[in-house]
């Protein structure tokens, strides 16, 4: 199968914007995709970790699959799939309906399982669609290189994402799979570790900053690409250890920072689906501080000029 993820900037994951009653508000996801498409977005990926995945039915990331491929101007539309194994099938069709680009597949519901279990259930997914589907370590679920081998006859198996952080073992896999497979970087703050994920032969990342402060993505992108490691170390010293440091303060953060990052630019965002709990108004604030100044190193003058 032919999968070329687009390599020209930021992967952008898309929040999924909720009403007071916890309801989707598809209308301010519609106008958020069209809004970070017209920031430059090369490819979404909707519905996944940022957009709230877990706490989606089916259903749910099926409208929200058809609303980003309308609104996203040709720009390719990955859509999240996983939990229980008819979950994971359903959310398939879905985006297959859909016209999206491909699939995300986390890991499913149990958490302790033979490895077998875990090629069958892959297997299953990628039975059931003929989208591409890039799988997503995450949760202490890990793909071993051999593991891998037992998949890679599927032609609809065309990525791996890392959401553990164990970049000795991504390299293991990409010396032992090459470029069979497209390799993801998909960490919390995945801009503070794209460094070394990059030197071990992983080159995309997710951005979920880029829902917030797109020009910080973008120049962080292009200094990395181009080898400007002055920038890069200024960016993540400045912006990205501390966002991170601030999302480490409450569980469910890496989420819940986000949205408020958003309401910061955008004025809207909405609020989070319990587990998960609201940032606090003084982390509001210490969130805001980061964001005026990262703007003022990549962009001056951006907060004031743009009419958020």
């Amino acid at each position: 199968m032919t999968f070329t993820i687009p390599a020209d900037g930021p992967l952008a994951f898309p929040i999924t914007p909720l009403r007071t009653d916890l309801s989707i508000d598809l209308s301010r996801f519609e106008e958020h995709v069209a809004w970070m498409v017209g920031q430059g977005a090369p490819a979404l990926f909707v519905a996944c970790g940022t957009g709230e995945f877990a706490s989606l039915t089916a259903s749910e990331i099926g409208e929200l699959a058809s609303v980003a491929v309308g609104a996203s101007d040709g720009a390719p539309v990955y859509v999240g799939a996983g939990q229980t194994l008819p979950t994971a099938v359903a959310c398939a069709r879905y985006a297959q309906d859909a016209g999206a680009a491909g699939l995300l597949l986390f890991p499913p519901y149990l958490r302790e399982f033979d490895a077998a279990g875990l090629v069958g259930y892959v297997r299953a997914v990628a039975g059931s669609t003929a989208l591409p589907i890039v799988l997503y370590q995450r949760d202490g679920i890990a793909f071993e290189p051999e593991v891998l081998g037992k998949l890679l006859d599927l032609p609809n198996i065309v990525g791996l994402k890392d959401g553990l952080g164990d970049v000795e073992r991504m390299q293991r896999i990409v010396h032992s799979v090459g470029d069979r497979l497209a390799y993801f970087n998909g960490m919390p703050t995945a801009e503070t570790y794209q460094p070394s994920y990059a030197a071990a032969g992983v080159p995309h990342y997710s951005s979920a900053v880029y829902n917030f402060v797109p020009e910080v993505s973008w120049a962080f992108w292009r200094a990395q690409h181009n080898g400007d490691g002055d920038q890069v170390a200024k960016l993540i010293q400045s912006f990205f250890v501390p966002l991170a440091e601030l999302r480490r303060k409450v569980k469910g953060y890496a989420i819940a920072l986000v949205k408020a990052g958003v309401t910061i630019r955008r004025g809207y965002s909405g609020t989070v689906r319990p587990p998960l709990v609201e940032a606090t108004a003084e982390h509001r604030r210490q969130l805001e501080t980061l964001i005026v100044h990262a703007l003022e190193i990549v962009e001056p003058g951006a907060m004031k000029a743009t009419p958020y």
